[in-house]
């Protein structure tokens, strides 16, 4: 006879207790411990439940070696984020917020698949396939290897598998489908770690090019448990501010390519555009003449992106100023500001200090914070920058400016937008020569760097 247990599992990371807990002894998280009750069933597995592969070990200098095969999609900001395509048999995880277009990117992503002759089986659990027709209707992707289907029992998904022989699967969304087997309601821990497992070894064994869609929690994390990221090949971000038009799509994870690129697109009517300029984006609204305002020369994996920041420094009606930043660490902000109180003198302990990135980028590499510190200066001197100026180097404690990489591509990406000026590290200038109409300031301290930007 089948056996019922019941264990408690955090739905953060996974862990099992055989009690509840308020605390949950693997992530140190409270309230996340839920009760699951699994049937325990000496059952023979059926197709591929039960794959047994038996592989001799094998020295590393005898395997054969070779760039994996991909397959280019029609979105080159796509390729660029998987490194260059898509692998055959890889297993991919896109996460976002509701709404935020995941269900856009990869119906488009499917059409693209599917006009270059590979068949395609997109899974909706959350959609009729009228839904999904009428979505198709409106971005244009109606193609005949496209195939549709509304199911979430995972032996039903399984005999599509079987009939269709897709070469790219979606499944949206995997917190939907649900595995008869199991003795869980779908979307818990157990339903959504097997579901996951199941698509991993049809991947691999098919070689299927699979691509999940997970919900996210209130935090920006994917849902359930962190396992579900170490078992898939690349986990992407589509990021954005549901009032903006453009989104961001980010890799975390990527065993085929860098986790440093990140693709740029465009929501319109007929689905997402590809950016394939994001600097002009990012800086088509920027005023000029404004104190507090800089642009900064980002990079973004490979690509150079210039981006606007902004700086607001206010006197303070509360005995602690507040210190808020969109876009950068918090604690990056601090220590400019204190950087900016010992070494330059400013006196900031009785001043408010906002600092924000527009667009909604989110930057982490320390090339921006000369910038940062130039737009604190100029709020609260009220001293105007130049309209025409783009700033980047890294910020040490004693007030000095570091050399950052890759300082040639983030010149020539100020001199093709039209920038007349460029105040950087003037380590940064050994090795390469400046383009012609540009002109490069390079400085060793703070006080040289606002002394050339605010004069």
């Amino acid at each position: 006879m089948a056996k019922i247990k019941s264990k408690f599992v955090c739905t953060d990371c996974g862990t099992e207790s055989p009690k509840w807990l308020g605390k949950c002894p693997g992530c140190h998280a409270w309230n996340t411990m839920v009760e699951e009750k699994e049937t325990v069933v000496k059952t023979q597995g059926v197709g591929l439940r039960m794959v047994h592969t038996k592989e001799k070990a094998q020295s590393i200098i005898h395997i054969e070696s070779g760039q994996e095969p991909r397959i280019e999609t029609r979105m080159q900001e796509l390729n660029r984020v998987l490194g260059g395509g898509v692998v055959p048999g890889s297993l991919i995880l896109v996460g976002g917020d509701p709404g935020i277009g995941k269900s856009t990117l990869l119906l488009q992503t499917s059409h693209a698949m599917a006009v270059k002759g590979l068949k395609v089986l997109y899974i909706s659990g959350e959609e009729s396939v009228r839904q999904t027709r009428l979505r198709a209707d409106r971005l244009g992707a109606l193609t005949e290897m496209l195939y549709v289907l509304c199911e979430t029992n995972m032996d039903h998904i399984n005999d599509a598998i079987e009939t269709i022989a897709p070469d790219f699967l979606v499944i949206d969304s995997i917190q939907t489908v649900y595995d008869p087997n199991v003795q869980s309601a779908p979307g818990s821990v157990a339903q959504v770690r097997e579901c996951t497992a199941h698509f991993m070894r049809v991947a691999k064994i098919k070689g299927i090019a699979t691509v999940l869609v997970g919900h996210v929690t209130k935090e920006g994390a994917i849902a359930g448990p962190r396992l579900l990221e170490h078992m898939v090949d690349c986990v992407l971000y589509f990021e954005g501010e549901r009032h903006h038009t453009y989104r961001l799509l980010r890799a975390v994870k990527n065993r085929f390519g860098s986790t440093n690129e990140i693709g740029i697109f465009e929501m319109g009517e007929e689905g997402l555009r590809e950016v394939a300029n994001p600097s002009e984006l990012f800086l088509s609204e920027r005023p000029l003449g404004v104190s507090g305002s800089t642009v900064v020369a980002s990079m973004e994996g490979t690509r150079p992106v210039l981006v606007e920041l902004q700086a607001l420094v206010a006197t303070t009606n509360f005995p602690s100023p507040r210190r808020m930043s969109t876009g950068i660490d918090h604690n990056r902000m601090a220590l400019i500001i204190a950087v900016l109180e010992k070494r330059i003198g400013m006196f900031l302990q009785t001043q408010d200090a906002y600092l924000n990135v527009a667009g909604g980028v989110k930057l982490d590499e320390p090339a921006v914070d000369l910038a940062a510190a130039v737009s604190l200066a100029s709020s609260f001197r009220d001293a105007p920058t130049k309209p025409y100026d783009v700033i980047f180097g890294e910020v040490g404690l004693t007030g000095e400016v570091r050399a950052v990489s890759r300082a040639e591509q983030r010149v020539k990406e100020a001199e093709k937008l039209g920038f007349k000026r460029v105040i950087m590290p003037e380590k940064s200038l050994k090795g390469w020569k400046a383009p012609e109409g540009i002109e490069i300031i390079g400085v060793n301290t703070v006080s040289e760097a606002l002394k050339a930007a605010l004069g």
